[in-house]
């Protein structure tokens, strides 16, 4: 005799919910009644009571990640998909010639990237990255390091806010090489946090070219902040096949994928 299989109760299934939605960083509500094989309304009702313990943040028609940049702490970002970001470390290097002057904000794949590019000599180097600015000091190629000042946030070791914006229209560079939350065919590039977004969209806007790196995780996703649109992007440096819907609209943007 084949046993029916019970449905889960409503707490098993809102932990379940919670659990998916933290792993994918948000979810429509139609999707999530498929996959729990339930209402819509008993969806809604599941959100709403996870957004009530602080357990995800609802949006109109679905959930995400709660608070903050929507990506966890920067120590747990650096064991996240290493190596991935080692891969795109490795490419991103190849782009940069010996004597650049580059942007680099604030980030796990940026400061992998930092330690590749800690090999090349003569490089000039604007960051609000403690860590990188230490990391590309550290390799003793000659290089020229200005450290963004601002706010400082402990976590991420890196400055934001007015004075870091300010600072960043003082220079000129070769390229901007940045890091994002996620990348959309149609939202384009955009980020977690709103600091971090400004940042970048200074540092591009005074940079000849833009160097993307993220992990194929990244793909087909949106953050809330803006970073720029794909058009704007020259290089986009990732560990995998890009997905044939954004691959498409990055060919149609002329967006060189590495």
């Amino acid at each position: 005799m084949t046993r029916t299989k019970r449905p889960d109760g409503p707490r098993i299934r809102q932990q379940k919910i919670a659990d998916f939605v933290r792993k994918q960083g948000r979810a429509r509500v139609e999707d999530l009644a498929g996959r729990f094989r339930t209402s819509h309304e008993t969806i809604r009702r599941d959100l709403t009571a996870l957004a009530e313990n602080g357990q995800i943040q609802k949006f109109h028609g679905g959930a995400k990640r709660p608070g903050g940049d929507g990506e966890g702490p920067f120590r747990d970002r650096m064991a996240r998909n290493a190596v991935a970001k080692r891969v795109i470390a490795e490419k991103a290097a190849d782009l940069v010639s010996p004597g650049e002057t580059l942007f680099i904000d604030t980030g796990s794949t940026t400061l992998m990237c930092a330690d590749e590019l800690a090999r090349i000599a003569g490089l000039t180097v604007i960051t609000n990255s403690t860590a990188i600015a230490t990391t590309i000091s550290d390799g003793g190629r000659a290089a020229a390091v200005y450290l963004l000042g601002g706010r400082f946030d402990r976590d991420n070791r890196e400055t934001a806010g007015p004075m870091a914006l300010e600072q960043i229209r003082l220079f000129h560079a070769d390229r901007a090489l940045l890091t994002i939350g996620a990348l959309d065919a149609e939202a384009g590039a955009t980020n977690f946090s709103f600091d971090e977004a400004q940042v970048a969209r200074a540092m591009l806007d005074n940079a000849d070219t833009l160097v993307v790196v993220c992990d194929a995780s990244k793909f087909g996703r949106t953050a809330g902040c803006r970073v720029c649109a794909l058009d704007r992007i020259d290089d986009l440096v990732t560990d995998r096949p890009v997905p044939a819907p954004l691959e498409a609209a990055l060919a149609e943007a002329d967006v060189r994928v590495h």
